[in-house]
């Protein structure tokens, strides 16, 4: 029964090390704590907060110099949130087919000079 308890405990453990860290929440303790966080991001992430908190994964990628769409990403899967959310990046609008088409240039046609009587 002790063991059984103890697994348990060091099970919960394991789980609250795992946890999710909010940007609009965490310490500078917390946020040095995500793989890919360092002591001069957390400063910029934290001076960045004080004027408002963030309103989504754009709104830091744009506030906050250094993070980019690929560090969102990663610091994303180590744990990072912005409001409970994880970073989804952002899809293209795809763009129909006949535009494409009608946007790509004209290939360049052989153009030759017309063949004169002389030549035949």
């Amino acid at each position: 029964m002790l063991k059984k308890l103890l697994v348990l405990l060091s099970l919960c453990c394991a789980a609250l090390a795992y946890a999710a860290v909010d940007v609009n929440q965490a310490s500078e303790a917390e946020l040095d704590s995500i793989k890919g966080i360092g002591p001069a991001m957390s400063t910029r992430i934290l001076q960045e907060r004080e004027k408002a908190p963030f309103k989504d994964w754009a709104d830091l990628i744009e506030r906050v110099q250094g993070v980019g769409e690929g560090s969102a990403a990663r610091l994303s899967a180590e744990g990072l949130r912005v409001n409970g959310r994880t970073f989804k990046k952002a899809k293209a609008p795809k763009t129909p087919r006949k535009q494409r088409q009608a946007q790509e240039p004209a290939a360049a046609q052989d153009v030759r000079p017309p063949e004169t009587a002389a030549s035949q």
